[in-house]
């Protein structure tokens, strides 16, 4: 199993009822045989460029821990996922991870 960083772009009319297409998300992930160990809304942000005619989209981040055969499966899923409009599934950089992981920590120690 390893560490992966999920960013999903999801349509702006989905706005008013964001968890339906937050939880297919989840759902997808669950299937390939994945787990969510954080995820972080970004809201509604306006894109670079024009992606389906949509000028925003709402940003959702996940860290996730994936079998070797579920980044395939997922990347499958999301390509034909109406709700989502990109999508971006990388291996998680172990350096940054335990940098992020020590700053929190001493972070933590501050405020004791």
């Amino acid at each position: 199993m390893r560490k992966y960083e999920l960013t999903v772009l999801i349509r702006p009319d989905l706005e008013s009822d964001i968890e339906a297409p937050i939880s297919k998300v989840r759902d997808i992930v669950k299937k390939a045989g994945g787990e969510i160990k954080k995820e972080d809304n970004w809201g509604k942000k306006k894109l670079a460029y024009k992606i389906r005619k949509e000028d925003f989209a709402i940003y959702v981040y996940m860290d996730i821990i994936l079998p070797a055969d579920a980044p395939l499966k997922i990347r499958n899923t999301l390509n034909i996922t109406e709700e989502v409009l990109r999508y971006l599934l990388v291996l998680a950089d172990e350096k940054t991870q335990k940098l992020a992981d020590e700053d929190k920590k001493s972070a933590e120690d501050i405020e004791e």
